[in-house]
């Protein structure tokens, strides 16, 4: 005797899949911002309140991906905090 194979029902393959990407949900792209530059034009190393915004308490900066700010921001705030530990506005490690 020869085994029969079942019908696959179509109700599985018409459901409709949630995309995989997070930001490709509609809505949730426009919420991601720089929270700290709203009104910033210029990043400037002078201004250590504002580079301290963008810093863990050890000293590091923080990625793009916590503080929300574009490819060309986040080079600005690379360049102004390293310029700023230079001439010690902003403090390099943990003081212990």
């Amino acid at each position: 005797m020869k085994k029969t194979k079942k019908a696959i029902s179509t109700v599985s393959r018409s459901r409709k899949r949630k995309p995989k990407d997070k930001f490709a949900r509609e809505g949730l792209g426009d919420e991601k911002r720089a929270r700290y530059l709203a009104g910033v034009e210029h990043i400037d190393f002078n201004d250590h309140d504002l580079l301290k915004k963008f810093m863990t308490e050890h000293g590091k900066i923080m990625p793009r991906r916590i503080t929300g700010t574009s490819s060309k921001q986040q080079r600005q705030l690379k360049r102004a905090i390293r310029h700023a530990r230079v001439l010690g506005l902003v403090c390099h490690s943990v003081n212990v």
